[in-house]
Protein backbone atom coordinates (compact mmCIF):
# COMPACT_ATOMS: atom_id res chain seq x y z
CA UNK A 1 0.00 0.00 0.00
CA UNK A 2 1.30 3.64 -0.97
CA UNK A 3 1.21 6.55 1.31
CA UNK A 4 2.04 10.02 -0.47
CA UNK A 5 2.87 13.29 1.27
CA UNK A 6 -0.38 15.57 0.93
CA UNK A 7 1.66 18.74 -0.28
CA UNK A 8 2.72 16.51 -3.32
CA UNK A 9 2.50 17.94 -6.63
CA UNK A 10 -0.95 16.45 -8.52
CA UNK A 11 1.73 15.45 -10.69
CA UNK A 12 3.09 13.20 -9.02
CA UNK A 13 0.33 11.47 -6.74
CA UNK A 14 -1.82 10.49 -9.64
CA UNK A 15 0.78 8.44 -11.42
CA UNK A 16 1.04 4.80 -11.10
CA UNK A 17 3.10 3.04 -8.10
CA UNK A 18 6.40 1.60 -10.17
CA UNK A 19 8.06 -1.17 -9.93
CA UNK A 20 10.65 -2.26 -12.60
CA UNK A 21 11.30 -5.57 -11.17
CA UNK A 22 8.05 -6.80 -11.53
CA UNK A 23 8.34 -9.91 -14.07
CA UNK A 24 4.56 -11.45 -13.34
CA UNK A 25 1.42 -8.90 -13.09
CA UNK A 26 0.84 -8.41 -9.46
CA UNK A 27 -2.50 -5.91 -9.68
CA UNK A 28 -2.59 -5.77 -5.52
CA UNK A 29 0.38 -3.98 -5.90
CA UNK A 30 -0.79 -0.77 -7.64
CA UNK A 31 -2.85 0.81 -4.93
CA UNK A 32 -2.96 4.15 -3.46
CA UNK A 33 -4.37 6.00 -0.50
CA UNK A 34 -4.13 9.80 -0.81
CA UNK A 35 -4.82 12.12 2.25
CA UNK A 36 -6.91 15.25 0.39
CA UNK A 37 -9.50 17.44 1.58
CA UNK A 38 -13.12 17.95 0.49
CA UNK A 39 -15.48 20.78 0.24
CA UNK A 40 -18.59 19.26 1.87
CA UNK A 41 -21.81 21.25 0.48
CA UNK A 42 -24.39 21.20 3.14
CA UNK A 43 -27.61 21.60 0.87
CA UNK A 44 -27.70 18.63 -1.79
CA UNK A 45 -29.36 21.89 -4.16
CA UNK A 46 -25.94 23.56 -4.41
CA UNK A 47 -23.57 21.40 -5.86
CA UNK A 48 -23.65 22.25 -9.21
CA UNK A 49 -23.31 25.63 -8.89
CA UNK A 50 -21.01 25.48 -5.99
CA UNK A 51 -19.33 22.55 -8.00
CA UNK A 52 -18.40 25.45 -10.83
CA UNK A 53 -17.97 28.43 -8.31
CA UNK A 54 -15.36 26.47 -6.99
CA UNK A 55 -13.33 25.13 -9.74
CA UNK A 56 -10.07 26.95 -9.14
CA UNK A 57 -9.82 24.47 -6.34
CA UNK A 58 -11.63 20.92 -7.03
CA UNK A 59 -9.11 18.19 -8.08
CA UNK A 60 -9.46 17.63 -11.77
CA UNK A 61 -7.93 14.37 -12.55
CA UNK A 62 -9.25 12.23 -15.79
CA UNK A 63 -11.76 9.70 -15.19
CA UNK A 64 -12.18 10.81 -11.58
CA UNK A 65 -15.23 11.33 -10.49
CA UNK A 66 -14.79 14.49 -8.14
CA UNK A 67 -18.38 14.79 -6.51
CA UNK A 68 -18.11 11.97 -3.42
CA UNK A 69 -19.70 10.89 -0.45
CA UNK A 70 -17.60 12.10 2.15
CA UNK A 71 -17.95 10.62 5.53
CA UNK A 72 -18.70 13.67 7.99
CA UNK A 73 -19.49 12.37 12.00
CA UNK A 74 -20.74 16.02 12.62
CA UNK A 75 -23.87 15.56 10.63
CA UNK A 76 -26.96 13.04 11.58
CA UNK A 77 -26.57 10.82 8.96
CA UNK A 78 -22.82 10.62 9.21
CA UNK A 79 -22.00 11.47 5.36
CA UNK A 80 -22.02 14.41 3.05
CA UNK A 81 -21.78 14.84 -0.59
CA UNK A 82 -18.95 17.23 -1.34
CA UNK A 83 -16.20 17.69 -4.07
CA UNK A 84 -12.78 16.38 -3.82
CA UNK A 85 -9.82 19.59 -3.43
CA UNK A 86 -6.94 19.80 -5.09
CA UNK A 87 -3.95 18.37 -3.07
CA UNK A 88 -2.51 21.94 -2.84
CA UNK A 89 -5.65 22.86 -1.25
CA UNK A 90 -5.21 21.81 2.60
CA UNK A 91 -7.49 20.94 5.80
CA UNK A 92 -6.00 22.94 8.17
CA UNK A 93 -4.33 26.33 6.25
CA UNK A 94 -6.75 28.48 5.11
CA UNK A 95 -4.24 30.26 2.72
CA UNK A 96 -3.97 26.98 0.44
CA UNK A 97 -8.26 27.85 -0.21
CA UNK A 98 -9.23 29.66 -3.08
CA UNK A 99 -11.23 32.99 -2.13
CA UNK A 100 -14.48 31.73 -2.84
CA UNK A 101 -14.38 28.63 -0.60
CA UNK A 102 -13.27 30.99 2.29
CA UNK A 103 -16.11 32.67 1.66
CA UNK A 104 -18.53 29.89 1.75
CA UNK A 105 -16.84 28.57 4.90
CA UNK A 106 -17.21 31.56 6.10
CA UNK A 107 -21.07 31.60 5.49
CA UNK A 108 -21.23 27.72 6.81
CA UNK A 109 -22.61 27.17 3.53
CA UNK A 110 -19.52 24.11 2.68
CA UNK A 111 -17.17 22.71 5.17
CA UNK A 112 -13.57 21.29 4.64
CA UNK A 113 -13.36 17.69 5.69
CA UNK A 114 -10.59 15.45 5.38
CA UNK A 115 -11.11 12.68 2.31
CA UNK A 116 -8.76 9.55 2.06
CA UNK A 117 -8.97 8.98 -2.07
CA UNK A 118 -8.29 5.08 -2.82
CA UNK A 119 -7.22 4.34 -6.27
CA UNK A 120 -6.05 0.61 -7.57
CA UNK A 121 -4.95 -1.24 -10.58
CA UNK A 122 -8.51 -0.64 -12.29
CA UNK A 123 -8.15 3.12 -12.45
CA UNK A 124 -4.89 3.40 -14.50
CA UNK A 125 -5.02 2.56 -18.05
CA UNK A 126 -2.72 0.32 -19.85
CA UNK A 127 -0.33 3.45 -20.50
CA UNK A 128 -0.36 4.05 -17.28
CA UNK A 129 0.41 0.67 -15.75
CA UNK A 130 3.39 -0.23 -18.95
CA UNK A 131 5.00 3.10 -18.07
CA UNK A 132 5.28 2.01 -13.78
CA UNK A 133 6.73 -1.71 -14.81
CA UNK A 134 9.01 -1.64 -17.79
CA UNK A 135 12.68 -0.25 -17.66
CA UNK A 136 13.12 3.67 -18.35
CA UNK A 137 14.91 2.55 -21.54
CA UNK A 138 12.27 1.57 -23.54
CA UNK A 139 9.81 3.82 -22.69
CA UNK A 140 10.24 5.61 -25.45
CA UNK A 141 8.50 3.54 -27.60
CA UNK A 142 5.74 1.56 -25.15
CA UNK A 143 3.48 -1.11 -27.39
CA UNK A 144 0.66 0.36 -28.14
CA UNK A 145 -0.13 -0.25 -31.49
CA UNK A 146 -1.89 -3.80 -32.25
CA UNK A 147 -4.56 -4.86 -34.45
CA UNK A 148 -7.93 -6.61 -32.79
CA UNK A 149 -9.18 -9.21 -35.06
CA UNK A 150 -12.45 -10.00 -33.52
CA UNK A 151 -11.58 -11.44 -29.76
CA UNK A 152 -8.42 -11.40 -30.59
CA UNK A 153 -5.33 -8.81 -30.23
CA UNK A 154 -2.59 -9.09 -32.48
CA UNK A 155 0.82 -7.67 -31.60
CA UNK A 156 4.27 -7.64 -33.23
CA UNK A 157 6.53 -6.85 -30.41
CA UNK A 158 10.37 -5.82 -30.94
CA UNK A 159 12.57 -7.42 -29.63
CA UNK A 160 13.62 -5.62 -26.44
CA UNK A 161 9.78 -6.04 -25.02
CA UNK A 162 9.80 -9.75 -25.38
CA UNK A 163 11.12 -10.44 -21.58
CA UNK A 164 8.24 -8.58 -20.72
CA UNK A 165 5.55 -9.95 -23.36
CA UNK A 166 3.44 -11.61 -20.91
CA UNK A 167 2.82 -8.90 -18.50
CA UNK A 168 2.23 -6.74 -21.87
CA UNK A 169 -0.32 -9.19 -22.55
CA UNK A 170 -2.14 -9.64 -19.13
CA UNK A 171 -2.63 -5.70 -18.85
CA UNK A 172 -3.83 -5.21 -22.17
CA UNK A 173 -6.55 -8.03 -21.63
CA UNK A 174 -7.16 -6.64 -18.50
CA UNK A 175 -7.84 -3.01 -19.89
CA UNK A 176 -10.00 -4.36 -23.17
CA UNK A 177 -13.16 -6.08 -21.97
CA UNK A 178 -13.65 -7.04 -26.07
CA UNK A 179 -10.30 -8.96 -26.47
CA UNK A 180 -10.32 -12.61 -25.20
CA UNK A 181 -7.10 -13.79 -27.07
CA UNK A 182 -3.75 -11.74 -26.72
CA UNK A 183 -1.19 -13.13 -29.39
CA UNK A 184 2.37 -12.30 -30.83
CA UNK A 185 3.34 -12.89 -34.50
CA UNK A 186 6.59 -14.49 -34.62
CA UNK A 187 7.42 -14.74 -38.30
CA UNK A 188 6.83 -12.23 -41.09
CA UNK A 189 3.23 -12.72 -42.97
CA UNK A 190 3.99 -15.41 -46.13
CA UNK A 191 6.93 -16.01 -44.68
CA UNK A 192 7.16 -19.46 -45.43
CA UNK A 193 3.93 -20.05 -47.29
CA UNK A 194 1.66 -18.28 -49.82
CA UNK A 195 -1.69 -18.20 -48.39
CA UNK A 196 -0.33 -15.13 -45.92
CA UNK A 197 -0.70 -16.64 -42.73
CA UNK A 198 1.81 -16.43 -39.98
CA UNK A 199 2.85 -18.17 -36.65
CA UNK A 200 2.36 -16.99 -33.18
CA UNK A 201 2.31 -17.55 -29.91
CA UNK A 202 -0.53 -17.28 -27.39
CA UNK A 203 0.59 -14.61 -24.75
CA UNK A 204 -2.87 -14.53 -22.53
CA UNK A 205 -6.68 -15.65 -23.27
CA UNK A 206 -7.44 -18.79 -25.02
CA UNK A 207 -5.63 -20.16 -28.52
CA UNK A 208 -9.11 -19.64 -29.84
CA UNK A 209 -8.50 -17.83 -33.01
CA UNK A 210 -12.19 -18.46 -34.66
CA UNK A 211 -13.84 -14.89 -34.75
CA UNK A 212 -16.15 -12.77 -36.47
CA UNK A 213 -15.56 -9.32 -37.61
CA UNK A 214 -18.42 -6.80 -38.96
CA UNK A 215 -16.81 -4.30 -41.98
CA UNK A 216 -18.95 -2.07 -44.65
CA UNK A 217 -22.27 -3.74 -43.08
CA UNK A 218 -21.01 -7.48 -43.66
CA UNK A 219 -20.23 -10.39 -40.94
CA UNK A 220 -16.92 -12.06 -42.23
CA UNK A 221 -16.70 -15.35 -39.73
CA UNK A 222 -13.23 -17.36 -40.07
CA UNK A 223 -10.10 -19.22 -39.15
CA UNK A 224 -7.91 -16.44 -38.10
CA UNK A 225 -4.77 -18.84 -38.40
CA UNK A 226 -5.53 -20.57 -41.46
CA UNK A 227 -6.83 -16.68 -43.32
CA UNK A 228 -5.05 -13.41 -43.88
CA UNK A 229 -7.24 -10.53 -42.70
CA UNK A 230 -6.33 -7.23 -42.27
CA UNK A 231 -7.88 -4.65 -39.95
CA UNK A 232 -6.16 -1.98 -40.74
CA UNK A 233 -7.20 -2.21 -44.15
CA UNK A 234 -10.73 -1.46 -44.05
CA UNK A 235 -10.61 2.17 -45.72
CA UNK A 236 -9.17 0.68 -48.58
CA UNK A 237 -11.57 -1.95 -48.98
CA UNK A 238 -14.30 0.86 -48.69
CA UNK A 239 -12.10 3.15 -50.99
CA UNK A 240 -12.11 0.73 -53.77
CA UNK A 241 -15.52 -0.58 -53.39
CA UNK A 242 -16.98 2.74 -53.82
CA UNK A 243 -15.39 2.16 -57.36
CA UNK A 244 -17.47 -0.43 -58.44
CA UNK A 245 -21.10 0.18 -60.43
CA UNK A 246 -24.31 -2.12 -59.88
CA UNK A 247 -24.23 -4.53 -62.29
CA UNK A 248 -20.76 -4.55 -63.31
CA UNK A 249 -18.82 -7.48 -62.95
CA UNK A 250 -15.94 -7.51 -60.75
CA UNK A 251 -12.64 -10.14 -61.13
CA UNK A 252 -11.39 -10.25 -57.50
CA UNK A 253 -8.29 -12.18 -58.32
CA UNK A 254 -6.72 -13.04 -54.45
CA UNK A 255 -10.04 -12.75 -52.34
CA UNK A 256 -9.13 -13.89 -49.18
CA UNK A 257 -12.16 -14.61 -47.39
CA UNK A 258 -14.01 -11.84 -49.47
CA UNK A 259 -13.84 -8.06 -47.69
CA UNK A 260 -13.77 -6.79 -51.14
CA UNK A 261 -16.13 -9.52 -52.56
CA UNK A 262 -19.01 -9.18 -49.94
CA UNK A 263 -19.42 -5.73 -49.93
CA UNK A 264 -19.22 -5.52 -54.11
CA UNK A 265 -21.87 -7.91 -53.86
CA UNK A 266 -24.09 -5.96 -51.31
CA UNK A 267 -24.34 -3.59 -54.66
CA UNK A 268 -25.43 -5.84 -56.67
CA UNK A 269 -22.17 -6.12 -58.30
CA UNK A 270 -21.17 -9.61 -59.93
CA UNK A 271 -17.90 -10.57 -58.19
CA UNK A 272 -15.84 -13.61 -59.20
CA UNK A 273 -13.72 -13.82 -56.32
CA UNK A 274 -10.67 -16.19 -56.30
CA UNK A 275 -8.00 -17.62 -53.53
CA UNK A 276 -5.31 -20.34 -53.54
CA UNK A 277 -5.74 -20.89 -50.12
CA UNK A 278 -8.94 -23.51 -49.30
CA UNK A 279 -9.18 -22.18 -46.15
CA UNK A 280 -9.92 -18.42 -47.18
CA UNK A 281 -11.95 -19.80 -50.36
CA UNK A 282 -13.96 -22.05 -47.98
CA UNK A 283 -14.46 -18.57 -45.44
CA UNK A 284 -15.85 -16.97 -48.66
CA UNK A 285 -18.33 -19.20 -49.78
CA UNK A 286 -19.85 -19.44 -46.10
CA UNK A 287 -19.73 -15.74 -45.33
CA UNK A 288 -21.50 -14.98 -48.77
CA UNK A 289 -24.06 -17.92 -47.31
CA UNK A 290 -24.27 -15.96 -43.69
CA UNK A 291 -24.81 -12.41 -45.44
CA UNK A 292 -28.24 -13.69 -46.92
CA UNK A 293 -29.99 -10.39 -46.20
CA UNK A 294 -28.30 -8.62 -48.92
CA UNK A 295 -29.00 -12.18 -51.75
CA UNK A 296 -24.62 -11.63 -51.83
CA UNK A 297 -24.39 -15.39 -52.59
CA UNK A 298 -26.24 -14.89 -55.74
CA UNK A 299 -23.62 -11.96 -56.94
CA UNK A 300 -20.84 -14.32 -56.06
CA UNK A 301 -19.12 -17.30 -58.17
CA UNK A 302 -16.52 -18.57 -55.81
CA UNK A 303 -13.18 -20.29 -56.71
CA UNK A 304 -9.93 -21.63 -55.39
CA UNK A 305 -7.48 -21.98 -58.24
CA UNK A 306 -3.80 -20.52 -59.08
CA UNK A 307 -4.37 -17.17 -60.04
CA UNK A 308 -2.34 -16.90 -62.78
CA UNK A 309 -4.39 -18.89 -64.45
CA UNK A 310 -7.60 -17.67 -63.30
CA UNK A 311 -7.39 -14.37 -64.77
CA UNK A 312 -7.47 -16.07 -68.04
CA UNK A 313 -9.55 -18.87 -67.10
CA UNK A 314 -12.40 -16.46 -65.68
CA UNK A 315 -12.28 -14.01 -68.46
CA UNK A 316 -12.86 -17.00 -71.15
CA UNK A 317 -16.19 -18.34 -68.91
CA UNK A 318 -17.66 -15.24 -67.93
CA UNK A 319 -18.00 -14.78 -72.06
CA UNK A 320 -19.68 -17.89 -71.89
CA UNK A 321 -21.59 -17.10 -68.94
CA UNK A 322 -25.57 -16.64 -69.19
CA UNK A 323 -26.99 -16.11 -65.94
CA UNK A 324 -29.49 -13.64 -64.74
CA UNK A 325 -31.00 -12.90 -61.31
CA UNK A 326 -34.23 -11.66 -60.62
CA UNK A 327 -34.69 -9.92 -57.96
CA UNK A 328 -38.22 -9.00 -55.94
CA UNK A 329 -38.94 -5.23 -54.02
CA UNK A 330 -39.86 -5.52 -50.82
CA UNK A 331 -43.89 -5.71 -50.13
CA UNK A 332 -45.85 -5.05 -46.63
CA UNK A 333 -46.40 -8.41 -44.60
CA UNK A 334 -50.58 -7.53 -45.15
CA UNK A 335 -49.72 -7.72 -48.83
CA UNK A 336 -50.68 -11.20 -50.31
CA UNK A 337 -48.26 -12.05 -53.55
CA UNK A 338 -50.46 -13.10 -56.62
CA UNK A 339 -49.38 -15.94 -58.21
CA UNK A 340 -47.60 -14.20 -61.07
CA UNK A 341 -44.43 -12.53 -60.22
CA UNK A 342 -44.71 -8.56 -59.58
CA UNK A 343 -41.65 -5.94 -58.77
CA UNK A 344 -39.12 -8.04 -60.29
CA UNK A 345 -35.88 -6.64 -61.27
CA UNK A 346 -33.86 -8.72 -64.26
CA UNK A 347 -30.22 -8.51 -63.64
CA UNK A 348 -28.04 -9.94 -66.16
CA UNK A 349 -24.42 -11.11 -65.82
CA UNK A 350 -22.49 -8.70 -68.21
CA UNK A 351 -20.02 -10.54 -70.50
CA UNK A 352 -16.89 -8.69 -69.50
CA UNK A 353 -14.91 -7.88 -66.23
CA UNK A 354 -15.13 -4.03 -65.26
CA UNK A 355 -12.60 -4.52 -62.73
CA UNK A 356 -9.69 -6.47 -61.78
CA UNK A 357 -8.30 -6.84 -57.89
CA UNK A 358 -5.24 -8.16 -57.43
CA UNK A 359 -4.22 -7.85 -53.53
CA UNK A 360 -1.31 -9.56 -53.25
CA UNK A 361 1.24 -6.77 -52.53
CA UNK A 362 4.31 -8.78 -52.18
CA UNK A 363 3.78 -10.06 -56.01
CA UNK A 364 1.12 -9.18 -57.26
CA UNK A 365 2.94 -7.43 -60.45
CA UNK A 366 4.33 -10.83 -61.39
CA UNK A 367 0.70 -11.54 -62.19
CA UNK A 368 0.18 -9.03 -64.91
CA UNK A 369 1.82 -10.89 -68.19
CA UNK A 370 -1.64 -12.97 -67.55
CA UNK A 371 -3.25 -9.91 -69.22
CA UNK A 372 -1.23 -9.58 -72.30
CA UNK A 373 -3.69 -11.09 -75.21
CA UNK A 374 -6.31 -11.65 -72.52
CA UNK A 375 -9.16 -10.36 -74.90
CA UNK A 376 -7.33 -11.27 -78.43
CA UNK A 377 -10.07 -11.68 -80.90
CA UNK A 378 -12.74 -10.37 -78.96
CA UNK A 379 -11.70 -6.67 -79.88
CA UNK A 380 -15.27 -6.58 -81.07
CA UNK A 381 -16.89 -6.83 -77.65
CA UNK A 382 -15.16 -3.05 -76.63
CA UNK A 383 -14.43 0.25 -78.13
CA UNK A 384 -15.11 1.89 -80.88
CA UNK A 385 -16.87 -1.19 -81.79
CA UNK A 386 -19.47 -0.84 -78.68
CA UNK A 387 -19.92 1.38 -75.82
CA UNK A 388 -18.19 -0.99 -73.20
CA UNK A 389 -14.24 -0.17 -71.78
CA UNK A 390 -11.53 -2.63 -71.42
CA UNK A 391 -11.15 -3.26 -67.33
CA UNK A 392 -9.81 -1.27 -64.53
CA UNK A 393 -6.44 -3.45 -62.77
CA UNK A 394 -5.99 -1.88 -59.47
CA UNK A 395 -2.92 -4.14 -58.25
CA UNK A 396 -1.18 -3.88 -54.52
CA UNK A 397 2.34 -3.49 -54.43
CA UNK A 398 5.47 -2.39 -51.70
CA UNK A 399 7.85 0.13 -52.22
CA UNK A 400 10.03 2.44 -49.82
CA UNK A 401 8.66 5.79 -48.63
CA UNK A 402 9.16 9.27 -49.21
CA UNK A 403 7.80 12.53 -48.48
CA UNK A 404 6.25 13.11 -51.93
CA UNK A 405 6.06 9.46 -53.00
CA UNK A 406 7.15 10.78 -56.60
CA UNK A 407 9.95 8.31 -56.96
CA UNK A 408 7.80 5.63 -55.54
CA UNK A 409 5.28 6.18 -58.19
CA UNK A 410 7.92 5.91 -60.93
CA UNK A 411 9.44 2.33 -59.56
CA UNK A 412 5.78 1.17 -59.50
CA UNK A 413 5.12 2.53 -62.94
CA UNK A 414 7.99 1.30 -64.58
CA UNK A 415 7.51 -2.24 -62.34
CA UNK A 416 3.86 -2.21 -64.35
CA UNK A 417 5.00 -1.44 -67.71
CA UNK A 418 7.93 -4.37 -67.52
CA UNK A 419 5.15 -7.06 -66.42
CA UNK A 420 2.89 -5.86 -69.48
CA UNK A 421 5.48 -5.04 -72.03
CA UNK A 422 3.93 -1.56 -72.48
CA UNK A 423 5.19 1.58 -71.33
CA UNK A 424 2.05 2.96 -69.21
CA UNK A 425 2.17 7.11 -69.29
CA UNK A 426 3.37 9.35 -71.34
CA UNK A 427 1.24 11.26 -74.47
CA UNK A 428 -1.62 9.49 -76.15
CA UNK A 429 -0.97 6.29 -73.36
CA UNK A 430 -2.71 5.04 -70.49
CA UNK A 431 -2.34 7.24 -67.08
CA UNK A 432 -2.49 5.20 -64.15
CA UNK A 433 -3.37 6.48 -60.43
CA UNK A 434 -1.40 5.56 -57.70
CA UNK A 435 -2.76 5.67 -54.37
CA UNK A 436 -1.09 5.16 -51.03
CA UNK A 437 -2.92 3.25 -49.26
CA UNK A 438 -0.89 2.52 -45.97
CA UNK A 439 2.70 2.58 -44.12
CA UNK A 440 3.45 -0.99 -43.27
CA UNK A 441 6.90 -0.43 -41.65
CA UNK A 442 9.40 2.47 -41.02
CA UNK A 443 10.60 2.56 -44.93
CA UNK A 444 8.04 0.28 -46.20
CA UNK A 445 4.61 1.72 -47.89
CA UNK A 446 1.84 -0.21 -49.38
CA UNK A 447 0.37 1.48 -52.48
CA UNK A 448 -2.89 0.54 -55.45
CA UNK A 449 -1.71 1.46 -58.79
CA UNK A 450 -5.30 1.45 -61.11
CA UNK A 451 -5.08 1.80 -64.60
CA UNK A 452 -7.90 1.10 -67.65
CA UNK A 453 -6.12 -2.14 -69.27
CA UNK A 454 -4.39 -0.96 -72.81
CA UNK A 455 -5.52 -2.16 -76.13
CA UNK A 456 -2.56 -2.67 -76.77
CA UNK A 457 -1.42 -4.91 -74.06
CA UNK A 458 -5.26 -7.07 -74.50
CA UNK A 459 -5.79 -7.50 -78.04
CA UNK A 460 -1.87 -8.23 -78.18
CA UNK A 461 -1.73 -12.13 -80.09
CA UNK A 462 0.88 -14.21 -79.20
CA UNK A 463 1.91 -17.39 -80.14
CA UNK A 464 0.74 -20.26 -78.22
CA UNK A 465 4.33 -20.95 -76.77
CA UNK A 466 4.68 -17.69 -75.11
CA UNK A 467 0.96 -17.23 -73.32
CA UNK A 468 1.18 -17.01 -70.00
CA UNK A 469 0.31 -20.20 -68.20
Amino acid sequence: MKDLDQTAPSVDMFHAPVNRAMKILDRSFFRKDMNLAAACILDVKKITRYQKELSTDILKIPRLRAVRSVPLDTLPNGNAKGVLLKPEVRMNDKSSWGSKLQELVEAREVLVAPYQLQLDYDYWTYLDIMSAILPEDDQSEIPVGFSVVGHVAHLNLRDQYLPYKSLIASVLLDKNPNIRTVINKIDDVGEENEFRTFKYEVLAGPDDMNVEVREQDCVFKFDYSQVYWNTRLSTEHHRLVSKFKRGEAVCDVMAGVGPFALPAAKKNVWVWPNDLNPASHESLVQNAKRNKTFKISDFINPFCEDGHSFIRTSATSLLNSNRDLAIFSKVSRSYRMPTKAVNAQIHVEPKTFSHYILNLPASATTFLPSFIGLYAGHEHLFEPHTETQLPMVHVYCFSTKSDDNKAEEEKIRSEVSEQLGYRMGGVGREEMEIWDVRDVAPQKRMFCASFRLPAEVAFRKMDAEKKPD
